[in-house]
């Protein structure tokens, strides 16, 4: 387990790679275009960490500004360790942020969002594209109906962690990021425009 990189700096920010697992198969992920790297950080998973060992990886957690569940893939699928761990961070001091696709209450069959309000400060959401046709196009979802889910997570996600973000990336064939940031607003979300082929 010690050759694995759990965690990893982008900035003043701690990142945690805690599972190599997602329902999207990405075209612009990295992991989908078989780049097991980000900046300087092999990526790979032998096997999904323990929650003893991300913790054992973070540290002092107030150090950062702040730890993100991020890594090669969704964190949300592993909901019982992202919370375990998140909430250890909690109580070290540490500000926590969740990077999604907002697929989780799709993947788990219900709303997950009261439990991770109690320990996640902020939510970044791929929102990606401004209709089903071009997310379906860059993002291949594998569960049906993923797009319409994925902003019903938006709409929902303030209730609970009013510090919630969409993203969605300049440079994308097809993606209108003008769209994007109205369609953010609509669901009463911020809007952050990133950039193809650029992390963290």
């Amino acid at each position: 387990m010690q050759n694995q990189q759990l965690s990893y700096v982008i900035g003043d920010s701690l990142y945690l790679n805690i599972t190599d697992r997602c329902t999207l198969a990405c075209e612009f992920c990295p992991k989908t275009q078989g780049i097991p790297r980000v900046h300087d950080y092999d990526l790979t998973l032998e096997q999904r960490p323990e929650v003893a060992d991300i913790i054992a990886s973070i540290g002092d957690p107030a150090r950062y500004r702040q730890v993100v569940f991020c890594g090669f893939g969704e964190p949300t699928l592993r909901l019982k360790v992202l919370l375990e761990v998140a909430r250890y961070v909690k109580s070290r001091g540490g500000s926590v942020r969740v990077n999604t696709d907002g697929l989780a209450n799709l993947f788990h069959k219900r709303n997950v969002l009261p439990e991770m309000a109690a320990c996640v400060d902020a939510l970044s959401v791929s929102l990606n594209a401004q209709n089903s046709e071009v997310y379906d196009r860059h993002c291949v979802p594998a569960l049906k109906g993923s797009y319409e889910a994925m902003k019903e997570f938006l709409r929902l996600a303030p209730t609970y962690i009013p510090d919630t973000t969409a993203t969605a990336i300049n440079g994308l064939d097809g993606v209108d990021i003008a769209a994007c940031r109205k369609l953010a607003e609509e669901l009463g979300v911020k809007f952050r425009q990133r950039e193809l082929d650029k992390v963290g």
